[in-house]
């Protein structure tokens, strides 16, 4: 099922890519993104108060140590908004969605050094393949 969710995933990123580019025309990408999060925070405010799980918040906000990982994760999300939005504004989106799309060797790269994950031979060998495929893409 997790195969599902994560090519959904892909696809609407890959429709962030589109509409963020077509909606980039002479507008500054900082409060493109902005516009951006307010309407993802009130989608996914509605989300949870139809599945009835709103009560969940306080679970968050009373566990210090989550709320710090989730605060950090917002920062660096939103980080990675603005400078998509900058990179999409200035280049083509075939190009700059696979540079993004770096984020997955880096996250690979990441949970080898922080969390501890082994990498296969397999893993590793597609991280590679990944990194080589977006450097020629961007540089087609």
């Amino acid at each position: 099922m997790w195969i599902i969710f994560g090519l959904l995933a892909a696809v609407f990123a890959a429709l962030v890519a589109i509409f963020g580019k077509m909606g980039l025309h002479d507008i500054d990408t900082t409060t493109a993104t902005t516009m951006r999060a307010i309407v993802m925070a009130i989608f996914l405010v509605v989300v949870i108060l139809i599945q009835g799980k709103i009560g969940h918040i306080e679970e968050i906000i009373t566990n210090k140590k989550a709320l710090y990982y989730i605060v950090l994760s917002g920062v660096a999300g939103a980080l990675s908004w603005l400078f998509y939005f900058v990179a999409l504004k200035l280049g083509k989106v075939s190009q700059v969605a696979p540079l993004d799309r770096l984020s997955v060797v880096f996250a690979i790269i990441l949970a080898a050094l922080i969390l501890g994950e082994k990498i296969s031979l397999k893993v590793g060998i597609g991280a590679a393949m990944m990194a080589v495929g977006a450097i020629l893409i961007v540089l087609a």
